[in-house]
């Protein structure tokens, strides 16, 4: 019978979520919570091995926030005036976040901050009750809230206390659930002093506790706006232009670059890539790391990052001061790229710079910006970022959808699941075939091939090119605020300028322009091993099925030639541009035995 009655009363409240959240306010301070019109708070963080603190201030009246934390090495802030959603890196540098999932996360936050789950006049949203729910043997209301300008969260109400135990909320690739505990009373207000933030990876949990907390506290309007540009940490000896030449290999650009005045060491160049460094690297240019991180890609693993500052970075005649690295062992990716190298640069460099991406004559030119000026016939591009990545409005064959621009992309185009689900273009292009077609931090990535006939950025169209299908179930092809990913595939047919200043892409066509987008003919992917490469993945029905090649294979020799002889870039890059019809010889290896295979080469797609 209680149990029959307490059922009852949970679904007479669960009709109304806004009596649920009245109930709430009542438990945690009821008219109290009135009269606060503000906070500033003072807390202590700890996550991945670091630990650090963070200060923050709310305008409850209108969902206006500005936070700074410094976590070991790393420092950085980030705010919301209303209407501009900002970050802050360790360098002082700010950006404006307009892309990807940073407006819908930003709306949220707002919400929460105004408290709008009790005052639907400072921040209105739908409201749905989920009735009730059990986990770990404890009774929860559960109201499903959702912010103008946002995206859906779940409010998770202890059914005893009637105070918010956990909030759960689906972000661009992860389910983030933060948990709240210690409720304190504050000014006749009860507050959670400590908070718990995981995504179900255990060890990367985030905790917050609360040192302090004032009610009331006077701030001015201008202290939850953009702070201004710092003083440029970045300069070019000599002049405004330094040039500098790099490898084009497996469709990755690399660069020689000096850290602390020592190398060059070659790195691999990416848009919007973070500074990282191998272990190998860091100890050779005398860095320790601190922490742990969580760092993901498009793979679906994820790795632990720790992070080190670097006092000088150099480009050519261009230098950074006071870079913040990540470290993380690379060894597995220098087998998927068959180069040695240590490590990565991109966001940190096009930022300050204006960097021209000459692929016909491999070569980077950046500029300072006050000194360049554009005088080609290319087309220019607008762009927003998505976090460190530019994103550009296009479309393809007709379908509008936001793409990220990524110098770091083997590939030609990746459309991510929920963008080719949504619009059903697994039905739409058919594709006959898929299997492993990248393979970057996380592990492998597996994809269907097809051929779009049309790709569109901003003004400029990309015919015929080669589109991978993710099927990915983890990770950043998991984005559902990104229709695809543009790699160098499609971007190679252009010289690009990258003016993140004023936040444009000029894409101006090159001689790659008139070469047919290709994708590899004999259906496998190799990676780097020891007398060889290795065989990681074979396509169904391929050339390479049908010629009995299997997973676990090594080979040893192609034509005749030692593989030892031959670099892996070369020989992915003959797989994929000889003609059909080409007979191809592979010595391979399987535990002791030897046998040998001849491949005809043919489309895929």
């Amino acid at each position: 019978m209680v149990s029959i009655l307490l059922f009852a009363i949970a679904a007479a409240i669960g009709a109304d979520p806004q009596s649920i959240l009245a109930q709430v306010k009542e438990a945690s301070g009821g008219a109290a919570w009135d009269r606060i019109s503000s906070t500033h708070t003072k807390v202590t963080l700890e996550t991945g091995g670091l630990k650090g603190t963070a200060e923050s201030w709310e305008d409850v009246r209108t969902g206006r926030s500005v936070n700074a934390y410094h976590l070991g090495p790393v420092s950085g802030a980030g705010g919301f005036d209303g209407k501009t959603v900002w970050t802050q890196d360790s360098s002082k540098q700010v950006r404006i976040e307009e892309g990807g999932e940073a407006r819908e996360a930003a709306a949220n936050d707002a919400y929460r901050s105004a408290m709008g789950y009790f005052y639907p006049e400072r921040w209105p949203a739908q409201l749905e009750s989920l009735g009730e729910k059990s986990e770990g043997g404890r009774r929860f209301l559960v109201v499903r809230a959702t912010p103008k300008g946002g995206r859906p969260y779940d409010i998770w109400i202890d059914a005893g206390t009637h105070l918010i135990d956990h909030t759960v909320e689906k972000a661009a690739i992860e389910t983030r659930t933060v948990y709240s505990s210690d409720y304190r009373e504050v000014r006749g207000v009860r507050v959670p002093f400590a908070q718990r933030s995981t995504n179900g990876e255990v060890k990367y949990d985030q905790q917050v506790r609360i040192q302090s907390i004032e009610f009331d506290v006077p701030v001015a309007d201008a202290q939850f706006a953009p702070p201004a540009p710092p003083p440029p940490d970045f300069a070019i000896a000599g002049g405004t232009s330094t040039s500098v030449p790099f490898e084009l290999l497996n469709n990755h650009i690399y660069v020689q670059v000096k850290l602390n005045g020592k190398g060059p060491f070659r790195m691999l160049c990416d848009t919007g890539g973070a500074n990282l460094v191998t272990p190998e690297l860091a100890k050779q240019v005398g860095l320790v790391a601190e922490g742990a991180l969580q760092g993901r890609g498009v793979g679906e693993k994820s790795e632990d990052v720790g992070l080190v500052k670097v006092d000088t970075l150099q480009l050519g005649d261009a230098s950074l001061e006071q870079q913040v690295f990540a470290v993380f062992p690379m060894a597995d990716f220098e087998r998927v790229e068959g180069v040695s190298f240590g490590g990565l640069v991109g966001y940190e460099i096009f930022k300050r710079f204006v960097v021209t991406v000459d692929y016909e004559k491999s070569r980077l030119t950046l500029t300072l910006p006050a000194a360049f000026k554009y005088q080609g016939q290319g087309t220019a591009v607008p762009f927003k970022f998505n976090e460190h990545i530019p994103q550009v409005d296009g479309e393809i064959d007709g379908i509008p959808g936001k793409f990220d621009i990524d110098t770091g992309s083997r590939a030609s185009v990746d459309l991510l699941g929920p963008f080719v689900e949504k619009n059903g273009l697994r039905q739409k292009y058919a594709p006959k075939f898929e299997g492993v077609t990248g393979w970057g931090v996380g592990g492998p990535a597996r994809s269907q091939i097809g051929r779009a006939q049309l790709l569109k950025l901003g003004e400029v169209a990309v015919p015929a090119p080669v589109t991978e299908l993710t099927l990915q179930q983890k990770g950043a092809f998991t984005d559902p605020y990104v229709a695809g990913n543009v790699g160098a595939g499609v971007l190679k047919r252009f010289n690009i300028v990258f003016d993140y200043g004023h936040g444009q892409l000029i894409f101006e066509r090159n001689a790659n322009d008139a070469t047919l987008d290709t994708f590899d003919r004999v259906g496998i992917w190799i990676n780097q091993a020891e007398g060889g490469f290795d065989i990681m993945d074979v396509f169904a029905g391929s050339p390479a099925s049908e010629a009995g090649i299997k997973v676990g294979d090594r080979i040893v020799a192609i034509d005749s030639q030692p593989a030892t002889t031959l670099s892996l870039p070369a020989v992915r890059q003959r797989f994929r541009t000889e003609a059909p019809g080409t007979q191809v010889r592979l010595r391979l290896r399987s535990g002791d035995a030897e046998r040998e295979v001849t491949v005809t080469l043919r489309d895929l797609v």
